[in-house]
């Protein structure tokens, strides 16, 4: 079941047990009302109707309806101490049948309870306006007990049409709650609705995306900022990603280039040890030594390599006190090696210590020479000059 239909029913539910409650409240005390007035009457009819049925037995005038202002249908009953009937009358239209009431015994001034004072109780009756009548037992000085009995009908018919108020009412205000609580759950899930769209558009890879409303008092809003601080790391986590990966790319294409720098002058030093190198000391160790330098710098890539797959990221730069006239006088000797038929002349003037990254300096300084090599025709003369140039020292290749 979805969170409106949720929402919706508890609504309702809760206003329909509001609502019983209160019909039944105002029932009871609508019921608890009209007994009371009643009851009134009944004290009030009390002394003239003892009058009247005194006289019908002789002990007194007798007086009409008319005289004794009872409400119409009210009935009275003389019983003697054992509980027979004397005399009664029906103060109603002529010829209309008396009620047959279903006393109870014990009746005050009867032989069981001789001192008892007057009640008033609800009794059932047949033959009859109503089947209910609310009676008021009196005890007669002497024994014997005075019955008014007033009939329920119209306090039957009354908390009868109360009843179908309270329905028609209940009714009409549960369908105005269920429209009203429709509304405000559609307008106050409305907000999360836009969420789902937006999840659905970065889940699609739309992480530009971010949801409304976000801020404010409301759950909703604070929901809103939290998922956009949410979506605003993801973005930022994805973001960081891609540059590792392109960063990772790049990497590896970088050292594939200058990987083949190193292993074509180790090629080429070979290639001088097997024209005869070996017989010349002096070429033998130079050789050995630019193979060497030439393998640590494949170790110094290999080890960047494996220092990115740990860490993600590209070695950090050294920094020292690095010859650059030497570093260049080592990549011009390879480069030499690789080519012997290219002429290649170095020229280097005053200072050329730096502070820097003298494996990254070597690698900068073969691909020159490197491109060089490869971008121009067999036999063309390469230049590389080394000088100072302000605080730093410039390099130069040209061919």
């Amino acid at each position: 079941m979805s969170l409106r239909a949720r929402l919706l029913i508890t609504a309702v539910v809760l206003v329909a047990v509001g609502l019983f409650a209160a019909n039944v409240a105002t029932y009871r005390a609508v019921s608890s009302v009209l007994l009371h007035r009643i009851d009134e009457q009944l004290g009030e009819a009390l002394r003239p109707v003892a009058a009247d049925l005194g006289g019908e037995l002789g002990l007194g005038p007798r007086q009409g309806r008319a005289d004794l202002g009872v409400p119409f249908g009210l009935y009275g009953k003389v019983c003697n101490a054992s509980g027979a009937s004397v005399f009664s009358k029906l103060y109603g239209l002529p010829g209309q049948a008396s009620p047959t009431l279903s006393l109870p015994s014990g009746l005050p001034g009867s032989d069981t309870e001789p001192n008892a004072p007057g009640r008033t109780f609800t009794v059932r009756a047949t033959g009859g306006t109503a089947s209910r009548y609310r009676v008021l037992a009196y005890p007669i000085l002497g024994g014997g007990t005075l019955v008014v009995a007033i009939p329920l009908s119209e306090m039957s018919a009354t908390l009868h049409q109360l009843l179908g108020v309270e329905a028609v009412v209940s009714i009409v205000v549960l369908l105005l709650v269920g429209g009203l609580a429709f509304w405000f759950v559609r307008l106050g899930l409305r907000p999360l609705e836009g969420m789902g769209e937006t999840a659905g558009a970065i889940a699609a890879g739309d992480l530009t995306r971010r949801v409304e409303p976000s801020g404010g008092r409301t759950e909703i809003g604070k929901l809103g900022a939290s998922l956009n601080a949410m979506l605003a790391q993801i973005e930022t986590a994805f973001e960081e990603r891609r540059a590792s990966e392109e960063r990772l790319r790049q990497f590896v294409a970088d050292a594939s280039h200058e990987l083949r720098t190193p292993l074509t002058s180790i090629r080429g030093y070979s290639e001088l040890f097997r024209r005869g190198a070996d017989v010349r000391p002096e070429d033998l160790a130079k050789a050995m030594r630019r193979i060497e330098d030439e393998a640590g710098h494949m170790g110094v890539l290999v080890d960047d390599l494996l220092l990115l797959a740990r860490l993600d990221q590209g070695r950090p730069l050294a920094r020292a006190d690095v010859d650059l006239g030497r570093v260049a006088e080592d990549a011009v000797e390879a480069a030499r090696a690789i080519e012997p038929s290219r002429p290649i002349d170095l020229r280097m003037e005053g200072r050329t210590t730096v502070v820097g990254d003298e494996g990254r300096l070597r690698q900068v300084a073969s691909n020159l020479l490197d491109n060089a090599r490869v971008h121009t025709p067999a036999g063309t003369a390469v230049h590389v000059r080394v000088r100072p140039d302000g605080e730093g020292v410039l390099l130069r290749v040209e061919d």
